[in-house]
This record gives structure tokens, sequence and C-alpha cells, in this order.
């Protein structure tokens, strides 16, 4: 039994709970699905044996690799049944029979991607991610999340479509269809790059985050922001390993949301800015590809998911008590919710690197890795994105939902299982950031799952310095300095109700406004175009017809035998043109 277990790739595991859950109606069956599905998965993780393909298929003449772990694919697939049991826990109260299978599917397809071998399976598994994930979008049931939701899906089927044909083009090119570091250059190799950073979130390829997980349900936000995003950066992280566009790429990824979130007003589409920002660091760290730059996005990623969902449960905990998440509307919850404050604030020290959280000892990784590259400007880049952050999600998101102006509000304190959910989040977030006060506990553990572990620099990295710990306190101290002079000046940005649009414009006002005259345009001009063209083809047609058709001028008299003498000589220009032309 063990060794058939051991060739079952772990995701299914959660793929056939959401299955069942989708034809139970039984609430207390999908909790115990939800719950007992990624322990067991994790169980079957820790114990399959490493670097060996453990579940192989051919089909139509492509050799499928479904099951194979390493070092990479093991710390996210770590991360992803952390979190996947952790969301069980803080959606026990949900009673959504369609919203527990599709996010238990979701989350076994994440997981099940990151061990395939092969272009064709993890195609498979991309495209059923944003399948079953889009209707954690619609379950919200209103019109805007309807069009987020459709946007969303058509760009990541979009990305699948891409990703496939890429794999396609590489395959006829090289006969190889198993996913390995890639270099650009190849057509196919550009469509797999563009199909992974619209996952990821590029720069003008991003807007569909911003747009729709804030419109998502309170449940289904935390679980989006742990799933899709980072399972482009492990697919990064696997075939683009020290492309050096993606270091710009990355330090982009972390300055311009910085901006957009400070005057954000929805505390939830604040934490989707931030998380656009976030991943910046591991894009640039991938971009780096030194084996410390690949351990601080690996590190990185697996303390993000941890903390993001963190902050998005705190403040799907606020939306499920107040009802929303607006911070012009919010204001003196701690008043009435303060383990969700407690729990929010760590969220916040986390994602801010304050020393002693697990924010400061992965991006302590990166930092360092783009700096010992030598990349400058980048590395000023991520040092004032990384004072953004805690201006927009270190102070804004605690201060204006549970501090701030008093709104008046005095909501109950979240259910039970959000707290337990917060709780052990918050629990991960501070124990992966503490010095190794005890074997197996602190940065230690984090470092020892790295996938370069055994790397002599990284092993014996040290995050806790006086260097580190001074350069990073002396950044955040002058970020709360300059909170406070804004705040108390006047002069920090104001929360206004209403939409706030980035590279979003493009699409929305020049792509739309294009879209609009096109159609007007064909309007005019289509009736008229497709009546030259239908009586050109038609009196073409009719000339042949009267030329070459049994009763047509060919097929009659003039010369005897016609149809012979012409097709001799129609054969003889043919051998002509094609001897010239050899």
């Amino acid at each position: 039994m063990s060794g058939l277990l051991s060739t079952i790739n772990p995701g299914l595991v959660l793929i056939l709970a959401g299955v069942i859950a989708g034809l139970t109606p039984i609430q207390r069956v999908r909790q115990g699905l939800a719950l007992i599905a990624p322990v067991l998965a994790l169980v079957m993780l820790l114990a399959a044996p490493r670097e060996t393909d453990l579940a192989t298929m051919s089909l139509m003449g492509f050799d499928m690799v479904l099951y194979r772990v390493d070092s990479l694919s093991f710390i996210f697939a770590l991360a992803f049944l952390i979190a996947a049991f952790i969301n069980a826990v803080y959606a026990l109260h949900n009673d959504n029979q369609l919203e527990d299978s599709m996010a238990m599917s979701y989350m076994g397809a994440a997981v099940a991607a990151c061990f395939c071998g092969d272009f064709i399976s993890l195609f498979v598994f991309w495209e059923l991610t944003a399948v079953t994930s889009v209707f954690l979008i619609f379950l919200s049931g209103t019109r805007a999340a309807y069009k987020a939701g459709m946007r969303y899906l058509g760009l990541h089927v979009l990305s699948g479509v891409m990703l496939l044909f890429g794999a396609m083009q590489l395959y006829f090119d090289t006969g190889d269809i198993s996913v390995r570091q890639l270099e650009l250059g190849n057509p196919g190799v550009l469509l797999i790059f563009l199909a992974l950073g619209i996952k990821a979130g590029f720069p003008f390829l991003h807007t569909w985050l911003a747009d729709a997980y804030p419109k998502a349900t309170v449940t289904g936000t935390v679980v989006l922001s742990a799933f899709t995003t980072k399972l482009a950066i492990y697919a990064l992280a696997r075939i683009f390993p020290g492309e050096q566009s993606l270091i710009w790429i990355g330090a982009i990824m972390t300055v311009y949301p910085v901006f957009f979130a400070v005057i954000e007003n929805d505390l939830r589409k604040v934490l989707s800015f931030s998380l656009n920002n976030q991943l910046g660091f591991m894009v640039c760290a991938i971009g780096v590809g030194t084996p410390l730059a690949l351990n601080g996005a690996a590190a990185h990623a697996f303390c993000h998911i941890m903390y993001k969902s963190l902050l998005f449960m705190s403040m799907g905990a606020v939306l499920y008590r107040t009802g929303t998440t607006k911070a012009t509307e919010l204001g003196g919850l701690y008043r009435t919710m303060p383990w969700t404050t407690l729990f929010c604030l760590i969220g916040a020290a986390s994602i801010s690197a304050f020393p002693l959280f697990s924010g400061f000892v992965s991006k302590s990784l990166t930092m360092s890795a783009v700096a010992g590259g030598g990349f400058l400007i980048p590395w000023l880049m991520l040092l004032f994105a990384s004072a953004g952050v805690l201006e927009h999600s270190g102070i804004k998101i605690p201060y204006f939902a549970f501090f701030g102006h008093d709104s008046g509000k005095r909501p109950r304190e979240a259910p039970f299982n959000m707290l337990l959910a917060m709780g052990a989040a918050a629990f991960i977030c501070v124990g992966v950031g503490l010095p190794a006060i005890m074997p197996g506990f602190g940065f230690d553990w984090l470092y020892s799952i790295l996938p370069f572990a055994d790397d002599p620099y990284t092993a014996r990295y040290e995050p806790y310095t006086a260097d580190h710990i001074l350069t990073q306190m002396q950044l955040l101290v002058l970020a709360i300095f300059a909170f406070a002079v804004l705040q108390r000046i006047g002069a920090y940005p104001p929360e206004k109700r209403g939409i706030i649009l980035d590279t979003d414009i493009l699409w929305r006002k020049i792509g739309y406004g294009l879209a609009r005259w096109s159609g007007t345009v064909w309007t005019k001009v289509g009736p008229a175009m497709t009546g030259v063209v239908g009586g050109l083809t038609g009196r073409a047609f009719n000339r042949l017809e009267a030329a070459f058709s049994p009763r047509g001028t060919m097929a009659r008299g003039g010369l005897n035998n016609s149809m012979a003498i012409w097709t001799v000589v129609l054969l003889g220009l043919s051998l002509l043109v094609a001897f010239f032309i050899r």
C-alpha cells in the first residue's frame, strides 16, 4: 500500500476531495475532506523519495512525468499544503458546496503542477487552476465580480494556451517535451515566458490581479492569494533561472504598485497591489539566478504565502463582520476585534521585514544576492520598494482598519475558526523568523529545506548580523517617521472613494475605444465591402465556370482534342517554372 501511495501525485488527493465535495451536500463531510486531504497529501509528500520519476506514462508518443519530487518542488508544495490546511480551517464556517469543491480542486491542481516533469501534464493542471479558481470570484455574486471573473478566466486560459503552443513549438524544434531550464530566443520559449508572465503578474500583464482578488468571496480571496501567482514563481524558477531580463522586470514589479497602494481605498485591493510588489522580489531573485538568489526566491515565496494569507484573512474577517474593507468606512475596530488586530499586526510586521519575523530572514537572502551580483540600480529599487511595503501594508492596513479615526463600528470578534487559522499563520510567521534558539526551530528550519541548502555560502548565511539589522531598522524607522509626519501635517495621500486605475487604463480606455471605433467603422464600411468582394468573387466564379466546366469553352470544339492540348501546355509551363526557380 505504501508503495502505491508513493507513486500518486499528492495534488490528486486534493482534487479527488474536491470532486467528492462537489457531490456531497453535507457540510460536515466537506469540512472533514478539507481538513484531512491536505494532511494526507503532506504525509505522502514527506514519504516520497527525491530526484526520481515516481509516476510516468506515454500518451500519443509523448513521455510524460506525472510525479517527480526535488528540492524546488518540495518547498513550494509544502507551502501550498500548509496553506491548504490553514485555509480549510479558516473556511469551516462556510456552507457553500460549490465553493468548497472548487477551492479544494484548485489547491490540488496547484500542488500537482509542482511535480510535473513535462509540459503536457503541466498544461493540464495549469488550466485546471484557472477553471476552478474563477468560481471563487463568481461566487461573490456581484456584477463587478462576474466581469472581473470573466476577464480573469480569459487571461488565464490564454496563458495556458500560450504555454501549450510554446511547448509544442519547442517539441518540434528539439524533440523534448520535458520541463527544464530554457533560454529565450526560440519563439516557443518566448510563448512559454509570456504564459508564465501572465500568471506571475508581469508589468502590463498584471491588471487582472488587483481587479479580481478584491472581488472574490471572503474565503476565496485568501485561497487565491496563496496559489496562482506562486505557481508561476515556481515555474519561472524551474524554467528561467538566471534570465537577466527578469531582474529588471522584477525590480519594476516591486516599485510601481507602491504608488497605487498608497492611495487605494479598498484595503483588500491594497493587499493585491502589495502582492504584486512582493512577487517582484521573487522574480528579481530568479533573474539573478545564483544559488543564494534562488534560495531567496523560494524562501520568500514560502514566507509570502503565510503572511499574505494572514493579512487577507484579517481583512476577510473585517469584511465578514462589517461588510466592507474601505479605509474611509473603517477605524477603531481594535476595541471589539483585538485578536484580529494582533494577527494583522503580525502579518504587517512580517511583510515589512521587521527582525524576528519571517519576511526579514527571507528578504535578506534576495537583497544580499542582488547586491552581491553588482546590480546596483535594481538593488536601490528593491530598497525603495521595501520602504513602500511598510507604508501601504505594514502601516496603512492595520492603521486605517483598526486604529485611525473611530468609525463607530463595534462588530463582534471574528469566528473562532477564523481566529484559529490566523493564529496558525501568525505562528509560522514568527516561528521561521526567529534566530535559531533550538535545533529545527527558527530560520534554520526554513533554510534547511531550500533548493540549494547545501550551497556553502547559503549554509553559512546569517541574516541576524549587525549590518543587516541596522540597515533594515534604519529603513523601517525612517518609513514610520515619514508616515507619522505626513499624517500629522495632513500631507499623506487621502483615501478617496473611487476606482484606482494603473496601466489598466490602456485596456479600459485605449483598447476599448479602439474596439468601439473598429466596430463603428465596420458597421458603415462592412456591408459595402462585403458587396464589392461578393460581386468580384461571383464574377470570377462565373468566368471560371464558363471556361472549365463540362459545358464550358474548354470542353467545346475549336481545336481537336482541345482539353488534351491545353493540359500539355499548362504542364509544360509548370515544368519551366519549376526548372528556373529550383
